[in-house]
């Protein structure tokens, strides 16, 4: 019995071995579209080769997270939630809680925070854009969180416009479709909107 929970613990730690070794990958042969992108894609790759937690929160200096860029069919609209914890309109997304698909983390997030049901996946499921986001020290259902960064994946995502969106009430303040032109004027966090936000609604052109 004992050998046989030796020999599972070992498959198991094969196969999660294995996957997060497809997401380096993935990872490593992104293109970078710009000097962020290049710089956070190196510091990304040595979270990876330093740490083997970095896909849950146990790791308190960084981890994966997964966003989404959700637009409607004609590319002229994009879902922001209000976001609590960054008091801001802000792109949807979480944490990877131990997955390696991030593109399933991103969708999974989208639907909780606003309810839609209906997801396409846009740029044949790959990685739309790559940042590190630095999140400040919070207290998040009573306890505190020390500030760290998060490694995102940020994936394309369409959403008929014409769902009814629901906000998520233990994180979110509101829900809505904002026009592209006027996600910088949506937003109040001033680093991401000038360095994700701009450069998404740039990339979101082409897909």
């Amino acid at each position: 019995m004992v050998e046989d929970k030796e020999i599972e613990f070992e498959v198991e730690k094969f196969g999660k071995k294995d996957k997060m070794e497809k997401l380096r990958a993935q990872i490593e042969n992104y293109v970078p579209y710009n000097d962020q992108e290049e710089k956070d894609k190196q510091t990304i790759l040595k979270y990876v080769d330093t740490f083997d937690d970095v896909l849950t929160r146990d790791n308190e200096f960084g981890h994966f997270t997964a966003s989404s860029w959700a637009v409607n069919k004609d590319r002229t609209k994009v879902i922001m939630i209000y976001h609590n914890i960054y008091k801001s309109w802000a792109w949807t997304g979480g944490h990877a809680d131990g997955e390696t698909d991030l593109l399933g983390t991103a969708i999974r997030e989208l639907k909780e925070e606003t309810g839609a049901q209906n997801v396409k996946v846009l740029n044949n499921g790959d990685i739309l854009s790559m940042e590190i986001v630095y999140v400040n020290g919070h207290v998040k259902r009573g306890k505190y969180v020390s500030s760290h960064v998060h490694l995102n994946l940020t994936y394309a995502l369409e959403v008929d416009e014409n769902e009814i969106l629901t906000m998520k009430e233990d994180e979110n303040s509101g829900v809505k479709w904002v026009n592209i032109e006027d996600v910088e004027k949506t937003a109040t966090d001033t680093w991401v909107k000038e360095n994700i936000y701009r450069k998404l609604n740039e990339k979101i052109k082409n897909v």
